[in-house]
């Protein structure tokens, strides 16, 4: 074994390694025994059997807080990373942040002013 190439031995490990789990995957279907059966084939959630559809319509609300909150995530990310070096970066720095803070306020102002924020919207409860 010791005067195998790499090669040699990477690849036969390979082998041996399929020729493995070829023979555990037959003998586990040899031994086992599948009888389909109603209510094995039921979806099952958390121990309480589903009710209802699984493709609900979510309200578009919905998306643009999630994106909105993507954004501040990735804003929290940028602010940590300029906390961290504060120091080096000097007096640009901190008016590169106060820039990027103002910028992404203007665009939460203008996205509360638009009632983006907004769960339930009037236009929605007037339909009702």
């Amino acid at each position: 074994m010791q005067n195998m190439e790499p090669a040699a031995l990477i690849g036969s490990f390979s082998l041996l390694i399929l020729f493995v789990l070829g023979s555990l995957l037959w003998i586990a279907r040899w031994l086992g025994s599948y009888r389909a059966q109603w209510d094995k084939e039921q979806p099952f959630e958390c121990g309480v059997p589903p009710t209802g559809d699984a493709r609900t319509r979510m309200p578009v609300s919905f998306y643009v807080i999630a994106v909105s909150f993507l954004i501040f995530d990735i804003e929290a990310a940028f602010l940590f990373i300029w906390a961290v070096t504060y120091w080096e970066l000097g007096i640009r720095g901190v008016i590169g942040a106060c820039v990027f803070i103002l910028i992404l306020l203007f665009g939460l102002i203008y996205e509360w002013r638009k009632g983006g924020l907004e769960w339930i919207s009037d236009k929605t409860t007037k339909d009702h």
